[in-house]
């Protein structure tokens, strides 16, 4: 089974655009341009919307950063982010890419037979074509390829030439100048007609040529006499300016020469300081889009952290609410509405060692009611005693507080209390009461959160229990 030629190297993928829809052989499908430069797909990538693009394509469009897919806008269903065309969001679409490189197609240039699919097209035959016109990199002529050797040998205008004589390189243009200023081109001599004289000897052999006639010395003047080179060679300021002349002429023509040279440099300098001019324009546009897609991000960054703090706030007030309502639902857990409490104190040895060491030395118990709207009462407990009883006894307190029925009610509090403590193994419990003194302000309608205990009787008020 022969094995599938493999295709074209990656480089080839992110320079060049789709391939011409003329030399497709069979009807063409819009399924197989791409959505961009509106030709055959090369190299194709899938974007998250679903549309393909050439690889060179999209990696240009989103060269600058992220961009609105047009073929989405014009079909009219532009949806963000779907939509949104940027770095890493399509992916390589292998089966369009082989769909289309089984595509028949031929050549379009003419006098060209070649036919195939568009893989080999792109392999063998792309921009190797002999019958493909090419223009001239020097005269700008427009040539086939197959051409391209013999033009550059014997046509162009601007091809450059060895001078047979010198060797000296010139342009095909500049063949008639080159030869009025070649130092070997054969001359002729006028006097004694030998033939094959380099210019650069021909003043020397004038100069003792016996036949060669030329103009007298004092022609500007007014002589038009011309008599031989010979006998006026022996003239040595003549002789001197002759050699002078001939000397600046041949300054003059290797300054001319060195002028034609940075001429040609300075126009290479002038085309790379153009592309250097491309790049940093192209990078300016790189770092501009980068500055403002930076400052979107810091905007987004910024907007988040107000958002995380308004949050850690609220966070904040629902804590303080939830734990407000767990106390509530705790004080309504305990809350009992017939008068009637039952205190049972948890961890009962930890609590007595903080009284002993005074740490906390005093408890309250949750609220409690005489009825639903009835009066609002508590205890207060001394684990280790207070006052006298200190150290030896425990101390219970009858609190009345501020309820929210206390303008229904009457007042002073002058109902009978009793106080139990309840031996756990039903035995024997200590059980006291008392009425509440009528003239004592422990038992007026309290103005603060709770009433003192009463004290008028002091041994009434407070009840101790010794420690057996």
């Amino acid at each position: 089974m022969a094995t599938e030629e493999p295709s074209p190297p990656s480089s080839m993928e992110s320079n060049k655009p789709g391939f011409p829809k003329q030399i497709l052989a069979n009807k063409l499908e819009d399924k197989h341009l791409c959505n961009c430069c509106q030709k055959l797909l090369r190299r194709p990538f899938q974007a998250q919307c679903g549309h393909r693009f050439c690889s060179y394509c999209f990696n240009r469009t989103v060269r600058d950063g992220p961009q609105k897919c047009s073929a989405c806008i014009k079909e009219d269903i532009f949806e963000e982010p779907t939509s949104i065309l940027k770095q890493g969001c399509a992916f390589p679409d292998n089966a369009a890419r082989r769909e289309v490189e089984n595509l028949s197609v031929v050549c379009i240039n003419e006098g060209c037979t070649w036919k195939g699919n568009i893989k080999e097209y792109e392999l063998s035959h792309e921009g190797k074509c002999d019958y493909m016109i090419i223009p001239c990199p020097s005269c700008k002529e427009q040539i086939r390829f197959n051409e391209q050797e013999r033009h550059n040998e014997r046509e162009c205008p601007e091809r450059t030439l060895n001078c047979k004589y010198c060797k000296e390189p010139f342009h095909f243009k500049n063949i008639k100048a080159h030869d009025e200023i070649c130092p070997k081109y054969p001359m002729i001599c006028e006097g004694c007609a030998k033939k094959k004289i380099p210019r650069e000897k021909y003043v020397d052999h004038i100069k003792f040529c016996s036949k060669f006639r030329t103009p007298c010395r004092f022609h500007v003047v007014g002589c038009d006499m011309s008599v031989s080179s010979f006998l006026i060679s022996s003239d040595s300021v003549g002789a001197a300016l002759e050699l002078q002349l001939h000397s600046e002429k041949t300054k003059v023509a290797e300054l001319g020469r060195r002028c034609t040279d940075l001429e040609v440099k300075a126009g290479m300098f002038e085309n790379v300081v153009c592309v250097l001019n491309r790049e940093v324009e192209r990078f300016a546009t790189t770092m501009e889009a980068s500055n403002r897609q930076h400052r979107l991000d810091q905007d987004k960054i910024e907007a988040l952290s107000n958002k995380v703090r308004q949050l850690e706030r609220t966070m904040g007030l629902k804590d303080l609410t939830v734990a407000e309502m767990e106390g509530r639902l705790r004080e309504i857990s305990g809350t009992t509405f017939d008068g009637v409490f039952i205190w049972r104190i948890s961890d009962f040895t930890k609590k007595r060692q903080d009284a002993i060491a005074g740490r906390a030395p005093a408890m309250f118990s949750p609220a409690f009611y005489t009825s639903k709207y009835g009066y609002k009462m508590c205890l207060r407990i001394y684990l280790n005693g207070d006052g006298t009883g200190r150290g030896s006894h425990l101390s219970l307190f009858f609190v009345v507080m501020r309820g929210l029925s206390d303008a229904l009610l009457k007042w002073p509090f002058n109902q009978k209390v009793t106080l139990m403590l309840l031996d756990q193994s039903n035995r024997e419990h200590i059980i006291d009461a008392f009425r509440p003194d009528v003239t004592s302000s422990s038992f007026q309608r309290p103005n603060m959160g709770i009433c003192l205990p009463f004290c008028a009787n002091c041994m009434r008020a407070i009840f101790y229990w010794p420690w057996c």
